[in-house]
């Protein structure tokens, strides 16, 4: 990150997600990167982003103190010919080592003034696609209008679907 108004000048989606620097933190991210990668349709890079972003948050957390965790923040970004992945620690001084040639080299680390550390990896989008033609979700504001209103409906919800989600979220295996 050479310039950070330069990177944020060519950023033409951004999405992200705060959490607890807890074990359960790791599955969040996991599944924030599979569905955030889903609506923008880059299925093919799903599988590494999440490896990269699980790796990142597993760090983030195994450095935190369980006692008194902090927010760390998983960010994604489609930037230039790049899609980078971050993971912002609000509370660790040092940023994580990362091993020489992680994801290639594509990584780094540094302190932020505010304090906290930030991490990334870039991974190049498929088939020398940019970001402005990665195709986005469009959200239309009827939608949001009329969620607004049937604020008075109440919903059914599916106790397999809960389930389903609470066991997933449990789940700190990632073996």
């Amino acid at each position: 990150m050479e310039d950070d108004n330069q990177v944020n000048t060519q950023t033409s989606q951004v999405d992200d997600l705060r959490l607890i620097a807890l074990p359960s933190a790791v599955n969040c991210a996991e599944m924030f990167v599979r569905f955030t990668l889903a609506e923008w349709s880059l299925r093919e890079l799903i599988g590494e982003t999440s490896q990269l972003t699980t790796a990142l948050v597993t760090a983030a957390v195994d450095s935190a103190n369980p006692e008194t965790p902090g927010f760390i923040t998983v960010r994604l970004r489609l930037s230039g010919e790049s899609l980078v992945a971050e993971v912002e620690d609000e509370l660790a001084s040092v940023p994580p080592a990362l091993a020489p040639g992680f994801a290639g080299g594509r990584c780094g680390a540094t302190t932020l003034r505010s304090g906290g550390t930030l991490v990334w990896c870039e991974l190049p989008l498929p088939g020398g696609v940019s970001a402005n033609a990665v195709p986005l979700p469009r959200r239309s504001r009827s939608r949001r209008a009329q969620a607004e209103h049937q604020t008075d409906e109440t919903a059914e919800i599916d106790p397999e679907v809960i389930k389903r989600l609470l066991t997933g979220l449990s789940n700190t295996d990632l073996t």
